[in-house]
């Protein structure tokens, strides 16, 4: 188990938000905590974030959501990613951003610091893999996903 304020440089890369269409059927877990203390769970997908480099990171999330409000509330939450037979757990410290008026698909967008980030993986057994999805309208969704990494670097 490794651990440090930093992601490694194959979870970089695969944040990097390059070649969606090869990343389309991975989800990740996004955590955060509700008002009244208890955990809350949410999937993210790689359009929904992207790395700017190994210790910070942006999110766009879909306004009005639990989640949402959540991280605007306490600016913290914690992404839980399965890559290469990895357990990735990076705790985060966000800030939101502006709104920008020109989005083609509005999102709140975050910035995050990225403050503590555990690697687990079984000494007993191979992580094969996280969360899969089929997208239903992959062309869709993936020229969507662009659109908002390139809205997440300005």
């Amino acid at each position: 188990m490794a651990e440090n304020a930093a992601l490694s440089e194959e979870l970089y890369q695969w944040l990097s938000g390059n070649d969606l269409d090869s990343k389309q059927y991975t989800a990740m877990l996004l955590l955060s905590t509700t008002e009244d203390g208890w955990p809350h769970t949410a999937m993210i997908s790689v359009g929904e974030i992207v790395a700017l480099d190994p210790a910070h990171l942006r999110l766009g999330l879909w306004h009005g959501t639990v989640t949402t409000g959540n991280l605007l509330r306490t600016g913290r939450a914690t992404l839980v990613a399965i890559h290469e037979g990895v357990a990735h757990y990076v705790r985060m410290r966000l800030l939101a951003l502006p709104d920008l008026p020109q989005a083609l698909h509005p999102r709140q967008r975050f910035a995050a610091d990225i403050v503590h980030v555990r690697e687990d993986v079984a000494k007993y057994a191979d992580i094969l893999s996280g969360v899969t999805v089929r997208l239903h309208k992959p062309d869709e969704v993936l020229q969507r996903w662009e659109h908002s990494i390139q809205e997440l670097l300005k």
